[in-house]
């Protein structure tokens, strides 16, 4: 049995939920108490020893980081469709997955720790990030439907939740026509589940 330990309000945490659900996988979640430390207690610093949400395990195997557990999901249980073994594409689908790491999450996710839980932050240099990373997806969306491949693929889940969640940073996305009209076709996708801040399941 798989178990995810996460919490509602994490979009990595999402981005792993997306895709157990969209494989149709089975799963079991706990869900540690963040406000009273349980992230960082000697049982969950085994799981994980940098104290963060999510940890995947399945069976013997346990991993931590959203980006590495949807490469995991993807190739186990997903094959080709989500993640392929070809390397050229692989590489156009993981250049997305790093995008994830590091331009959305210094950017989106940053602003919307700052204005949602008032932890101390960059601001202005997390807004320029923000502005940056939405222009190279708008470019992209704008000409493709997906961010990778022309289909949908792990590198769309990865990038998802925190573009979407940019308005709870206080960043408005009208701007970015093709962003928005990507960010409707996930929420239409069979399989797809909600966060609080973004819509339920259809």
């Amino acid at each position: 049995m798989i178990t995810l330990h996460t919490v509602d309000l994490s979009g990595n945490g999402m981005k792993v939920r997306l895709m157990l659900s969209m494989l149709g996988l089975d799963y079991d979640t706990k869900k540690p108490d963040m406000m009273k430390g349980e992230h960082k207690s000697p049982a969950f610093l085994k799981l994980n020893p940098l104290g963060q949400v999510p940890v995947l395990v399945d069976g013997a195997l346990t991993l931590r980081d959203s980006q590495a557990i949807l490469v995991y999901l993807a190739r186990k249980y997903g094959g080709d469709k989500w993640l392929p073994a070809d390397p050229a594409q692989m590489g156009e689908v993981m250049q997305w997955l790093f995008f994830a790491g590091n331009e959305i999450y210094q950017g989106p996710n940053r602003l919307r720790l700052a204005n949602l839980l008032k932890l101390k932050v960059d601001v202005d240099l997390a807004r320029k990030i923000t502005e940056g990373a939405l222009k190279v997806m708008e470019a992209r969306l704008a000409q493709h439907d997906w961010l990778a491949l022309d289909r949908l693929t792990i590198a769309d889940l990865a990038c998802y939740p925190y573009a979407a969640l940019a308005y709870q940073g206080d960043f408005d996305l009208a701007p970015y026509k093709a962003v928005r009209a990507w960010i409707a076709r996930i929420e239409a996708l069979p399989g797809y589940v909600g966060m609080p801040g973004l819509p339920k399941a259809a």
